[in-house]
């Protein structure tokens, strides 16, 4: 009875996690070079000063390492959310994930790309699960932009004499 039911809770898990999927995606061309966007992007101890998403980082950018955020919600309010560091390619793409698997997960991916002018930055975001249903995503597609025009501006700052 208890492998039946074991089982029958692993197919309803893998149904629910396949129910959903979304995905925001926000790009910038900053005029700097990826080696400079990535200092900022290291810094966690900054975050509060221009991520409108995620305020406060603590923890160590390392594959495996686990980052506590302080994240604020679209009503203002902040929440506590952990995020695996799935990968870290210098100056490239910094990869976290989290969630709860077959509720509501995320895989988001900071990617620094050179190009003529700077470098493209884009955060990516996919999320998965049931929660998907009931989640609309819209709000951090548009803080996404405003953390790269923040990025821009901390970046430029720090360059300026």
């Amino acid at each position: 009875m208890l492998n039946k039911v074991t089982s029958l809770l692993g197919t309803v898990g893998a149904a629910l996690g396949a129910v959903g999927c979304k995905s925001v995606d926000a790009q910038l061309t900053i005029p700097a070079s990826p080696e400079r966007i990535w200092s900022v992007l290291m810094d966690g101890d900054g975050y509060g000063e221009w991520n409108p998403v995620l305020v406060e980082a603590k923890g160590e950018f390392r594959e495996g390492a686990t980052m506590t955020y302080q994240m604020m919600t679209k009503s203002g309010e902040a929440a506590e959310v952990e995020a695996k560091v799935v990968k870290v390619d210098h100056a490239r793409e910094l990869n976290q994930a989290g969630g709860y698997w077959g509720i509501l997960t995320f895989d988001h991916h900071w990617i620094l790309e050179p190009v003529e002018g700077g470098t493209r930055v884009t955060q990516h975001e996919d999320y998965e699960g049931i929660g998907v249903l009931f989640f609309d995503p819209a709000w951090f597609e548009a803080a996404y932009g405003r953390g790269n025009q923040n990025l821009r501006d901390r970046v430029l700052a720090e360059s300026d004499p």
